[in-house]
């Protein structure tokens, strides 16, 4: 689980009771609904904050990446590639038990992270601010 999907887990299950105590209210259909579109809006905020926090970190984590690639320094330049060779050489090697030993499951999820990482975390900053607009936007149609 991510840390912006535990975040808006948290936020949801905080804005949940609140919501379901809105249906308990002996209040008009009209109010109920103001009320139930607050928790929702409340839910959206929550979502964009995350996001935006994200996109941040990402931008943080890409000028890191690009300042190295852009190292005068061999060693600067090549040592996450380097890194991902040698744990994608240990994670086949492990696959035939050319090992004398098996790797931690640690060790698989690093392989998938540092192979899948950059281009899931540029997917995802890409397509959920969108999705967020539009149900922004659904919500605020009559």
């Amino acid at each position: 689980m991510s840390i912006s999907s535990s975040i808006i887990d948290t936020v949801a299950g905080i804005l949940k009771p609140i919501s379901e105590t809105i249906e308990h209210l002996t209040v008009s259909g009209d109010q109920k609904a103001a009320l139930q579109a607050a928790v929702i809006q409340g839910n959206i905020n929550a979502a964009q904050a995350v996001v935006a926090y994200e996109g941040k970190l990402l931008d943080a984590q890409g000028s890191i990446i690009l300042a190295e690639a852009k190292s005068d320094s061999w060693l600067a330049r090549n040592w996450r590639p380097i890194t991902m060779l040698t744990f994608l050489v240990l994670v086949v090697c492990d696959s035939f038990g050319w090992l004398p030993f098996r790797l931690a499951s640690e060790a698989w999820v690093l392989l998938q992270l540092g192979l899948g990482g950059y281009v899931v975390g540029r997917s995802v900053e890409k397509t959920v601010g969108p999705v967020v607009g539009a149900v922004v936007t659904a919500l605020k149609k009559p």
